[in-house]
């Protein structure tokens, strides 16, 4: 029975946002911003001299090596499961992983504006850490609205992902 209080989800709803971005692709951005943020607060120590500028390239060789793996893991995938390959599904499937580096661009730009002294590394890291958290929440409740979902359902599915953000400025705050 149809309840108007609770509509159920469209059956074009997934698909509509499988067009806009598909759902590996939703799980590598959020593998990107989840990474991104570890590596930068783990970066930042306050024993050591600063170098932002350093930080925001081992972010991006970080990511860029990540989704390498990821995509050739896929491609390992295939060819146990005898699927047809090659060099060519190969490259497809680690450029397909472009998800996870794009995450990592707004912490390695709040990297690279402390660079030039326009604040320290530790601000742009607690910057890029909050940041990122508001990024998944927004990520994980848009991606639910276009799954179909009611809002309550979209705010605990972005609340959800903003915890991810939450635990490791928590962690970020004990370890420090």
């Amino acid at each position: 029975m149809h309840d108007p209080a609770h509509p159920s989800p469209q059956p074009d709803a997934p698909r509509a946002a499988e067009r806009l971005l598909p759902e590996p692709r939703l799980l590598s951005g959020v593998y990107g911003l989840v990474l991104a943020s570890a590596l930068a607060a783990a970066l930042d120590s306050p024993d050591e001299q600063t170098s932002p500028g350093s930080d925001a390239l081992w972010v991006l060789l970080t990511a860029l090596a990540a989704a390498a793996a990821h995509g050739y893991a896929h491609v390992l995938s295939h060819r146990m499961s005898a699927q047809p390959g090659g060099l060519t599904a190969g490259v497809r499937a680690m450029l397909a992983e472009w998800p996870v580096v794009a995450a990592a661009v707004p912490t390695i730009v709040l990297l690279l504006i402390a660079v030039p002294d326009w604040w320290t590394e530790a601000d742009a890291v607690e910057v890029a850490l909050v940041v990122n958290t508001l990024i998944l929440a927004g990520w994980g409740m848009w991606t639910a609205r276009r799954a179909g979902r009611t809002w309550p359902a979209s705010l605990r599915a972005g609340a959800g992902d903003m915890l991810i953000g939450l635990v490791i400025i928590g962690a970020n705050a004990v370890i420090k």
